[in-house]
């Protein structure tokens, strides 16, 4: 394997399913077989889940709501979120255990660094939850921020299309697909993969993000083993 410990980062609409709202248990199945496959050929996983299937705290705050309680309900939703997977991962035979950046016993466990790395030597997948426990940081940061402070190997970015391209490839046909990309360039050019604050994390701490379609089937386990379409954004 290229990468022995990874991060993965989900957004909450694709648990969603189709419609990006609740919680897909097909689509979380599908998700977990994945999962299980380079967990099952030794490779340390870490998830990190958004929350927008549930709730947005950034469009509740456009509606009325105090931007920081609405962050803290988003932060909730992503503890929904891993929970549900955490029950597919079991289900998929896997042990898998939530942590969560505030104390929910006992819902979850708190997260401290080195319980957590514990956990995914004896081949365990550690769901992080609640986002970095603050307002106004997205869960995208808190992935970047738990990628570096566990020295993954990579952060993952499971989307549903197959990497980074320089315009919608949805209303763009003609749009190119990157196969690398700088973080310079990724800033500059204004491609929202992730957050500034995320980017400025990995590019600092020299953590590459590899963005890929995380509905392919099996396409995980290529990228983790440094195949498979996908756009891989690094310092280089």
């Amino acid at each position: 394997m290229k990468y022995n410990r990874i991060l993965l980062k989900l957004s909450g609409e694709a648990i969603g399913g189709p419609d990006g709202v609740g919680l897909d248990e097909n689509v979380m199945a599908a998700y977990a077989r994945q999962i299980a496959a380079i967990v099952n050929k030794g490779v340390q996983v870490i998830i990190v889940i958004g929350g927008g299937n549930i709730f947005r705290g950034l469009s509740g705050a456009q509606r009325g709501f105090d931007r920081v309680r609405g962050d803290q309900m988003g932060m909730l939703a992503t503890v929904i979120n891993s929970i549900g997977l955490s029950l597919s991962l079991r289900n998929a035979g896997l042990k898998a255990e939530v942590f969560t950046s505030t104390p929910m016993n006992p819902m979850a466990k708190y997260y401290m660094r080195d319980e957590v790395d514990a956990w995914l030597k004896e081949g365990c997948v550690a769901l992080i939850a609640g986002g970095t426990g603050n307002p106004f940081f997205t869960t995208d940061s808190a992935a970047a921020l738990r990628a570096c402070e566990l020295r993954c190997d990579a952060l993952l970015k499971g989307t549903k299309v197959d990497g980074v391209y320089d315009a919608d490839p949805v209303k763009h046909p003609e749009a190119k697909r990157y196969d690398t990309l700088t973080f310079d360039k990724a800033i500059a050019d204004n491609l929202r993969v992730m957050d500034q604050t995320a980017f400025t994390l990995c590019k600092e701490n020299d953590m590459p993000i590899i963005v890929f379609n995380m509905n392919d089937e099996g396409m995980l386990g290529k990228v983790v083993e440094g195949c498979g379409t996908c756009t891989v954004l690094s310092n280089k």
